[in-house]
């Protein structure tokens, strides 16, 4: 049975607002209906009845059994089409993934075509988000420009011209939403997305930390 719900939502981040489409389906098969890998990053169809503009920028949130998690990949709007219900054809936005996230595609890609092995589910899901950040290493002083793309309590993905190696200590610094100073999120170093994107795990040095980093993820939901 096909199967396949997309939500629309917008989420606020350093004053971009995101279109995020939720594309779920059953399994590789249903995936492969929606993808489009005619396009240089790869692409995907993805049903709505929303008139998006090309160009517009887009969240594609994909749920897929064979995944261990949703996976958020950013694009832009391709074309939309209206529905034309004689000739059953669907309403819908062609959503080209952006070429700094073929990461994130491979995974998708080699995960439901069984050449990965699924790693960890996450206990909480990520908020995409667009923020400026910094990053710090180790022990280094300096900080290193980045961009906040996705957040949760136990995690984040930045984008950084400098790659640390996992299992590296780092320390992200960003103004939350409607806040003037910046706040110190301590984590290390979980994965690598792509050549630029990293995974951050949260660890908290003191009780208060998992209570402040809840709240902040609360802000960024209500903006």
């Amino acid at each position: 049975m096909f199967y396949t719900r997309v939500n629309i939502r917008n989420s606020v981040g350093g004053g971009i607002i995101l279109h995020i489409l939720r594309v779920r389906c059953q399994g590789a098969d249903e995936f492969h209906e929606h993808y489009r890998p005619d396009e240089p990053s790869g692409g995907i169809f993805c049903p709505t009845t929303r008139k998006l503009e090309t160009a517009t920028p887009v969240v594609v949130e994909i749920v897929c059994n064979g995944l261990p998690n949703r996976v958020l990949i950013r694009g832009t709007v391709v074309s939309w089409r209206p529905a034309l219900p004689r000739l059953r054809v669907r309403a819908g936005a062609l959503v080209r993934f952006d070429a700094d996230e073929v990461g994130k595609r491979d995974f998708v890609l080699d995960t439901l075509g069984g050449k990965r092995q699924a790693p960890w589910r996450r206990k909480h899901a990520r908020i995409p988000v667009a923020l400026p950040a910094s990053l710090r290493i180790g022990s280094e002083t300096e900080t290193i420009v980045a961009e906040l793309r996705e957040i949760s309590v136990s995690g984040a993905l930045v984008t950084c011209a400098v790659q640390p190696a996992i299992g590296t200590a780092v320390v992200v610094q960003l103004v939350p939403p409607g806040g003037l100073a910046a706040i110190d999120l301590s984590g290390r170093v979980l994965f690598h997305a792509g050549a630029d994107q990293t995974g951050v795990k949260f660890l908290f040095r003191e009780g208060g930390g998992s209570r402040r980093l809840r709240e902040l993820v609360r802000r960024f939901k209500a903006s």
